[in-house]
């Protein structure tokens, strides 16, 4: 004990030859005993981490606080996982104390060794490290990033769901790579997304990881991604009920939402207490719009007579072609645009099959709807690319001038 505390004091210095004798050509046990010491030198600890042929002596040396961060770069390429895996414990331990000095020499030592774990071949570290690091204040970007970009979901899954250090920029380009569904709903479920990611993981087009999103309260979804979102929905109704609770949603998707989804749907959107009394009213107006519209058509009437009844009562207003639209009855848009534009159903077709922006919003223009309308009949009716729909100048009006779309219409034999 007196040595020990007059070695630590700098009052003497211990004679290394015996430890250099014991590390060369000692029995296991006395290698072990040099491999488990506090006190025994770091040149020793290092040549025993190079040079010792027990994995047992090596795996001290990992775990040994004693042993040198320079001996990582060894200990990492150990042909035992057991002393890798020992090193990967020790390294991740010393993270918070070595993270002070990024700019030392020995976190560059840690952070290589970890760096080189990661890409280690065997499954059980590489998920042992992430295990370790998904949550980790000081986790090292290069190498959670590393390990987000696993192929092995046990590796990748839960980083790229927890790990806050992992910047949007990193998170976005892997969404871009077209990494598999679970990724996507790995990333969709993080406890914040910003609307960047939201946005990114919706161009991903995974359907799981879209629903994951709309689903995550901590997500923050851009308002266009949101009507996306909302447009996509009619297609799929597990999408319907996250995205009626969303937190998010705006009034007037709740409203467009009305015209598809069921009675369990109208329940959440009309107890929300978000929305003020008018638009809850506006919401369940909407609701029974559609369930008057979806009674007209089950009269018994044809498609024309329902038009032409609707026209003769000055009906055939922008609300009524919404409804319409939110219905899915084309054909019932198709005969109002022509009846209201004074064309034949026939030219509306030809129009609506040229699946362009300008002359489907010149053939809504000279009908005498809306720019909102015109908007709904690009997506819904005409189908134009989501690239290529033409939005409303100023949030209402129509992005042409009169002589743009009357040209339109001249070109078109419609004017």
């Amino acid at each position: 004990m007196l040595d020990r505390l007059k070695r630590r004091l700098g009052l003497s210095r211990p004679d290394r030859s015996e430890e250099k004798k014991l590390a060369s050509d000692g029995s296991v046990p006395d290698r072990m005993k040099l491999a488990k010491s506090k006190e025994t030198s770091p040149d020793i600890l290092y040549y025993l981490a190079e040079h010792d042929e027990e994995a047992s002596v090596r795996r001290a040396v990992a775990g040994n606080s004693s042993t040198p961060l320079q001996a990582s770069s060894v200990l990492s390429k150990d042909s035992d996982i057991d002393v890798r895996l020992a090193l990967a414990e020790r390294l991740i331990h010393l993270l918070p104390q070595l993270s002070e000095d990024k700019q030392s020499q020995i976190y560059t030592f840690a952070v290589n060794a970890l760096g080189a774990l990661a890409l280690d071949e065997v499954l059980k570290i590489r998920v042992a490290l992430s295990s370790a690091l998904k949550d980790h204040a000081h986790a090292p970007p290069k190498v959670v990033l590393q390990l987000a970009k696993d192929i092995e979901r046990e590796v990748s899954e839960p980083v790229l769901r927890y790990c806050i250090l992992l910047p949007d920029e990193d998170l976005i380009e892997i969404l871009k790579s077209h990494p598999a569904s679970w990724a996507v709903s790995a990333i969709a479920s993080r406890e914040k997304v910003s609307e960047a990611l939201s946005t990114a993981v919706y161009e991903t087009e995974d359907e799981p990881g879209t629903l994951a999103l709309i689903g995550n309260t901590g997500a923050e979804i851009a308002v266009n991604t949101l009507t996306s979102i909302v447009q996509k929905a009619k297609d799929l109704p597990d999408w319907h009920k996250p995205l009626a609770s969303n937190p998010h949603l705006p009034p007037e998707l709740a409203k467009e939402m009305a015209f598809y989804a069921d009675q369990s749907v109208r329940d959440i959107l009309l107890e929300r207490t978000d929305f003020d009394n008018r638009e809850i009213g506006d919401i369940s107006k909407a609701f029974k719009r559609r369930l008057a519209f979806l009674e007209e058509e089950d009269s018994g009437k044809t498609t024309l007579e329902r038009v032409q009844e609707a026209h003769a009562k000055g009906e055939l207003d922008d609300e009524f072609i919404m409804d319409a639209i939110g219905v899915r009855d084309r054909e019932f848009v198709e005969y109002a645009l022509a009846a209201k534009a004074g064309v034949s159903v026939e030219d509306v077709k030809k129009v609506m099959e040229l699946h362009a922006p300008k002359p489907t919003i010149s053939l809504v223009w000279k009908a005498g709807f809306s720019m909102r309308t015109a908007l709904a009949v690009q997506r819904e009716i005409a189908k134009v690319p989501s690239a290529e729909i033409m939005n409303p100048r100023g949030g209402t009006d129509y992005p042409l001038s009169k002589k743009e779309l009357e040209w339109q219409l001249d070109f078109l034999g419609l004017s």
